[in-house]
């Protein structure tokens, strides 16, 4: 188990993404995906307001809806369960009233009391950054929300927010959500481990997998025959440079016995200030091999060799 930054969330370290329920996979598939999970001893799962409004027909928080019905119905114990507010279509933004209303409509359609985890989506620089930290504040302290975080900030704007919360005496961060994956790294790695390091924020970090090539079914740029929606997303990584990566992750993987998709979690998992990588999964097949990178240890040398292979240079160094 892992603890989330400075707060009282202690978690399996891997989070179950949301963002597919109701999009590739529908309510059905969500309950089975999500019983899934539970039984294996997950107990984080992430999800968003917004999801999924782009899917036509969906107007948003059909997500939060599955999750909802899901935790009604089978009353999991110790699930802990983190949204997101700024960019559903009627809730859009993180001035102070519409986080409101926006908290208070993702607890209904998540039927629970307090959110354990609630994030600010992406930055809102049109509304002044005090308000949108006092709004937050005032969630956890009138009970709505455990504790808050931030997705999608640079690291001096993670930095404002935590002086701003220090001076007014409100709920600090204690989680960031990036985009990292070993085929994304050097923005993280130079500016959001720094500043999550000094302020003991842990890391969630999305698209863990890079829409999937990270699990070693994209080896080709050519997308065509494809079933998935994120395959265009993910072929764009069949490079020479990404496939090497994808060979070290099969090699390092075999000799644990383990997917690439595992290994691939696991090396994630192993870099600083890292709690819970997030993972989707449309099908129940795909959840143990999720599960087993949260529980895959590498060495030292085979982190090592996936930090160089991924060909990746500190410009602090």
């Amino acid at each position: 188990m892992t603890r989330i930054g400075t707060s009282d969330l202690d978690v399996l370290p891997l989070s179950l993404g949301g963002n597919v329920f109701g999009w590739t996979a529908d309510r059905d598939a969500s309950f089975a995906v999500l019983d899934a999970f539970v039984d294996g001893g997950g107990d984080f799962i992430d999800t968003a307001d917004s999801y999924s409004a782009w899917v036509p027909g969906n107007e948003g928080g059909e997500s939060e809806a599955i999750v909802g019905e899901w935790l009604a119905s089978r009353k999991p114990a110790g699930v802990v369960v983190a949204t997101k507010v700024s960019q559903h279509p009627q809730f859009r933004g993180l001035a102070a009233a519409n986080v409101r209303k926006a908290a208070e409509a993702s607890l209904k359609r998540l039927g629970i009391d307090e959110i354990d985890l609630y994030y600010a989506h992406f930055d809102d620089e049109t509304v002044p950054l005090e308000e949108t930290v006092a709004a937050f504040g005032q969630l956890v302290e009138d009970g709505l929300v455990r504790h808050v975080a931030v997705s999608n900030y640079s690291a001096d704007r993670i930095r404002e927010w935590i002086e701003i919360a220090g001076r007014a005496g409100v709920a600090l961060p204690v989680a960031v959500q990036p985009h990292y994956n070993l085929v994304h790294r050097n923005e993280v790695e130079d500016s959001i481990i720094p500043i999550a390091e000094e302020f003991e924020l842990g890391l969630v970090p999305y698209y863990s997998l890079a829409s999937g090539f990270l699990t070693g079914k994209y080896r080709s740029k050519d997308a065509a025959g494809q079933t998935s929606p994120r395959a265009q997303g993910a072929a764009k990584y069949a490079t020479e440079a990404g496939l090497r990566i994808i060979d070290a992750l099969e090699e390092i993987g075999d000799a644990h016995g383990a997917s690439i998709t595992a290994t691939s979690l696991a090396w994630l998992r192993a870099q600083p200030t890292v709690v819970a990588p997030i993972a989707s999964a449309r099908t129940v097949e795909q959840v143990p091999d999720l599960l087993a990178g949260a529980r895959l240890e590498l060495s030292g040398d085979e982190v090592q060799r996936l930090n160089r292979v991924s060909e990746w240079t500190p410009s602090r160094a």
